[in-house]
């Protein structure tokens, strides 16, 4: 067992857990996230900040990290960027899902004709969580198109990891008050926003406690590189002791530019209690997933 692997392991056993979940992690078809690589790749010289993927390795080899680490259950986050790739992408994902029985059945959409369709077969099928990401895939999570979706989503109670806060750089469609619009209508909606909301880590905070169904997952959040361009409001602290039971482990491995372990040592210096590290790392996740 690697260093690296040791101290996850050391992290979760000090607080007598079983292991984690990992709500947030990229598992995609190859030639996806070789072009997801690409896109980090290049972001740093845009930015002035460097974002080199620490797991940049062979599909195989990343599952046994994430297996070493101790990490229970985890997702395969694929989203896409333009119509007609959602449905190829969510039949990738079952095959994943069905072969890599660990991973929770993970599917995606997006604003075009057939969605509703195709999400019910995704649903159907067993999907257990949806990913939408409305930076890349510009687009309005109140489109019309989009609207049996929501419903269908809701009557079902399967969770949507939603990238919507305006981090690293703003969308169209990004921020609170899409999402708000949303859930006004569809208040039984089990959104978990990625990221805490970065950079409106308050405007998401008051959704979750408007909206009992609102989650947010701590990828990247907290941890030193986020902290140098989107700190976490110190605040805020106190409100996410008061929203412990709604907030889930997420690390965005394989794409991250620090060791695992970080993002775990990250949450444990917010000084919260065991407890509340406890029910992140895999209390709240085991039960929103059952």
């Amino acid at each position: 067992m690697s260093g690296d692997s040791l101290d996850v392991v050391r992290f979760w056993e000090r607080l007598g857990l079983p292991g984690i979940i990992d709500v947030h992690t990229h598992f995609m078809p190859e030639q996806v996230l070789r072009k997801v690589w690409a896109y980090f790749d290049s972001v740093g010289p845009l930015t002035g900040m460097e974002w080199p993927i620490a797991y940049r390795h062979a599909e195989e080899e990343r599952l046994a990290l994430l297996r070493s680490f101790g990490v229970l259950r985890f997702t395969s986050m694929l989203y896409p960027h333009r119509a007609g790739m959602a449905d190829w992408l969510n039949g990738w994902a079952a095959d994943f899902a069905e072969r890599v029985p660990d991973c929770l059945h993970t599917a995606t959409f997006f604003p075009e004709e057939g969605v509703e369709r195709y999400v019910r077969e995704a649903v159907d099928a067993g999907a257990r969580v949806f990913k939408s990401h409305l930076q890349v895939g510009a687009y309005d999570p109140n489109d019309p198109l989009l609207e049996s979706v929501w419903g269908l989503l809701a009557e079902a109670g399967v969770p949507v990891v939603m990238h919507c806060g305006s981090g690293p750089a703003p969308g169209r469609y990004t921020g609170p008050e899409p999402v708000g619009r949303l859930l006004a209508r569809h208040p039984r909606l089990r959104i978990v926003v990625a990221h805490m909301g970065m950079p409106e880590y308050a405007d998401f905070l008051a959704l979750a406690e408007r909206y009992p169904g609102v989650r947010l997952d701590t990828t990247m959040a907290f941890t030193d590189f986020s902290e140098e361009f989107s700190p976490f409001p110190v605040g805020e602290r106190v409100r996410l002791a008061d929203l412990g039971d709604r907030i889930l482990l997420g690390t965005d491995f394989p794409n991250i530019p620090y060791p695992y372990v970080h993002q775990l040592r990250a949450l444990e210096r917010l000084e919260l209690g065991d407890a509340w590290l406890r029910a992140v790392c895999h209390g709240n996740a085991s039960a929103l997933f059952r």
